[in-house]
């Protein structure tokens, strides 16, 4: 592994730059504070702070932008961080290599999702990945923010979205239709002509504001002003469950829950894609490629 500029002779005290030292700052470069690196590399802060000074006297460069926000990595301190992504890497498939028989996963795995894709689709799936790989570890992130796979905040992102970011590694499931629900006791008996306009709605909150269900409602409903907002799409869906009112939601949450009916077709201007993304970097780790694999062969979208 080349590592010119890591392995760098100390001006102050003739000591190398070493894997524990990149460590260190690799995890200043992802918590962007004494305190948060403190937390992710096992150290007190006080070890962070000498450890970022030593480095940056034995360069004779800045590593980090210190302002009233915290650190920020400079170009160089983000290429060494970069460095210590590689070793990071490398040191966790040889521990994973050496604790594990021939041909076994283990080790974890840290999957992104949103709450509508992990109950609907993700943890249906996931029975047979646990039984198939008892030595694996999962932990698993559901929120509507993409988590960055670029800084290692997660190994295996499962996403909808039109356009995944250019620098991951995707693969596309399918498309993820989505039409507009009403629980099954309130449904009228003919579908048909049903008065969107003067059924209740129910909708995601402020926190989703080009989310596909609000642009389809305010081009096609302008009038219409929703009955209660909710904090995510599973929510407008357990919310229509329950009987509160009418919303957008999936299509595959729809067919796997009888207490709902749809009122309309596939609403074409909703539809998005499934996309299953890792780093180019770590998708070749063993524990990586296993669950990534599992969950394309299985999720199964209506």
């Amino acid at each position: 592994m080349q590592t010119t500029n890591a392995q760098t002779q100390s001006n102050a005290g003739g000591r190398e730059l070493g894997a524990a030292d990149l460590a260190v700052l690799l995890a200043l470069v992802r918590g962007g504070s004494l305190a948060a690196a403190a937390q992710l590399a096992a150290v007190d802060a006080s070890t962070v702070f000498r450890t970022v000074q030593r480095a940056e006297r034995a360069l004779g460069q800045r590593l980090f932008e210190r302002s009233r926000r915290g650190y920020r990595a400079t170009e160089l301190g983000q290429r060494l961080a970069e460095h210590a992504e590689r070793i990071e890497v490398e040191l966790e498939a040889a521990r994973s290599a050496a604790a594990l028989r021939e041909g076994a996963v283990g080790g974890l795995v840290r999957i992104s999702t949103t709450d509508t894709l992990l109950n609907g689709l993700l943890l249906p799936s996931l029975r047979a990945l646990c039984l198939a790989h008892p030595h694996l570890r999962l932990e698993i992130n559901a929120r509507n923010e993409l988590a960055n796979l670029t800084q290692r905040e997660t190994d295996v992102a499962l996403r909808a979205t039109v356009r995944p970011p250019p620098h991951l590694v995707g693969r596309h499931l399918g498309p993820i239709r989505s039409a507009v629900y009403i629980a099954r006791d309130l449904a009228p008996r003919r579908r048909q002509g049903f008065d969107l306009a003067g059924a209740p709605w129910l909708a995601v909150d402020d926190a989703l504001p080009e989310h596909p269900s609000v642009r389809w409602r305010r081009r096609h409903l302008p009038r219409v002003e929703p009955a209660v907002r909710l904090s995510g799409v599973q929510a407008v869906f357990d919310a229509v469950r329950v009987g509160l009112g009418v919303g957008i939601a999936p299509v595959f949450l729809g067919n796997a829950c009888k207490d709902v009916v749809a009122v309309t077709p596939p609403l074409a201007e909703c539809e998005t894609q499934l996309w299953l993304l890792t780093h180019p970097e770590s998708r070749h780790l063993r524990r990586i490629q296993a669950v990534a694999a599992h969950v394309a062969q299985t999720v199964a979208l209506a």
